[in-house]
């Protein structure tokens, strides 16, 4: 976003949409760029022309290309609109958010949360990965964003958005299954099939206050996870690989439970079964090993986070070797197209689809020129005369 005039809200105001803005409808930036102008004062400018883009009268679902110019008129703001204010962090707090960055890419921040750390605030949760983001934010750049979640006690890769429009652009792929997400967990026992997909509709269940999640195949929401035992401890314990197909609240954890199988130190999901005997720590084995997908300027983001100490240690109590899995893609990622790579995509569909019609078109023409011979035409010479 450019600002080409001053900021004062008592003048006409002209923004220039940037890049991270391309293809959002109207409204959605005003809820971007500026939030304390509210949706009807939006729809009523865009009604009476006050609000233009390009010169042009525009409507609240119209979506903006990069580069055009939007006439904001003055005034608009609500009054009683919280406005949201940075917190301010301490250097303790700066700290822990840098030291769990992975990666940096123009559009996003890859994170290796630590198990402890909430992704979000809540209820009694007042440290969490949400409350470090300002960390990141340098003069007047947009707040990162988070894009998904892990479980508190879930480590490992955590994408963070560095833009609303790469945010947009992440959630498309999570939501789109384009995204593919490795993780790594202890479990209790030995599954007797060493590979496959467990596919078990989840719903949340009755009596918990929606905090637990239960396999419901009345009423569930469908869910699906690939799985793979990568080495076993005897009948004790496996190492396994999973891959969730679907993105449902506690997916991973209850699958495993209702193979039988509980991720070693779950006790909301496995009781007393989830512990080990000995020296293996109490807390949960589930690690977020690997993420690999599509970045909004086009190629492939893939980043591999490191375990926890606790985890890594139970891998070695039990003999495993952190070489014998690399997280290995369970199925190609696709490289999402640009916009402009989907433009010219459209343009030759419609251009084939044109040609297409054109032939018909001609064929049918043809055919209607062509008049029929009436019957009792001599066929040829000497034919029909007597």
């Amino acid at each position: 976003m450019t600002l080409r005039q001053g900021q004062d809200d008592r003048a006409v105001r002209q923004f220039t949409v940037a890049p991270d803005d391309d293809g959002i409808r109207l409204d959605r930036w005003f809820k971007r760029h500026l939030p304390q102008v509210g949706f009807a004062t939006v729809s009523r400018w865009a009604r009476t022309g006050q609000v233009r883009v390009d010169g042009a009268r525009v409507k609240p679902e119209d979506r903006l290309v990069a580069g055009q110019v939007l006439r904001v008129p003055p005034g608009g703001e609500q009054v009683d609109r919280p406005v949201r204010t940075r917190r301010p962090l301490s250097e303790t707090d700066i700290e822990q958010a840098r030291a769990m960055v992975l990666r940096e890419t123009p559009s996003a921040i890859v994170l290796n949360k630590p198990p402890g750390l909430a992704t979000q605030g809540g209820s009694g949760t007042h440290r969490h990965v949400d409350g470090l983001l300002d960390a990141f934010v340098e003069g007047d750049a947009p707040r990162p964003r988070l894009v998904h979640r892990l479980d508190k006690d879930t480590s490992g890769v955590l994408l963070i958005a560095r833009t609303p429009g790469s945010a947009a652009a992440y959630s498309k792929r999570f939501a789109g299954r384009s995204a593919k997400k490795v993780y790594w967990a202890l479990v209790v026992g030995v599954p007797e099939v060493r590979e496959g997909t467990i596919d078990a509709p989840l719903a949340k269940q009755p009596g918990t206050g929606g905090e637990k999640m239960h396999v419901d195949h009345e009423g569930g929401q469908p869910a699906k996870t690939r799985y793979r035992v990568v080495d076993k401890a005897g009948t004790r314990a496996a190492w396994v690989e999973l891959e969730p197909l679907t993105g449902r609240t506690h997916q991973l954890r209850v699958h495993l439970a209702a193979m039988g199988h509980p991720i070693v130190g779950d006790g909301k999901y496995g009781g007393q079964d989830a512990f080990l005997t000995g020296s293996i720590s109490r807390k949960m084995h589930l690690h977020a090993r690997r993420l690999v997908i599509g970045e909004p300027g086009g190629g492939i983001l893939d980043v591999t986070a490191e375990l926890p100490e606790h985890f890594a240690a139970s891998l070695e109590q039990l003999g495993f070797s952190e070489s014998q899995s690399d997280a290995a893609p369970l199925r190609e990622v696709e490289v999402p197209k640009s916009r402009e790579e989907k433009k010219q995509a459209a343009r030759a569909h419609a251009k084939q689809f044109r040609k297409a019609r054109k032939g018909e078109r001609r064929g049918r023409r043809s055919a209607a020129t062509a008049k029929p011979k009436p019957k009792g035409t001599p066929k040829g010479p000497g034919k029909g005369r007597r």
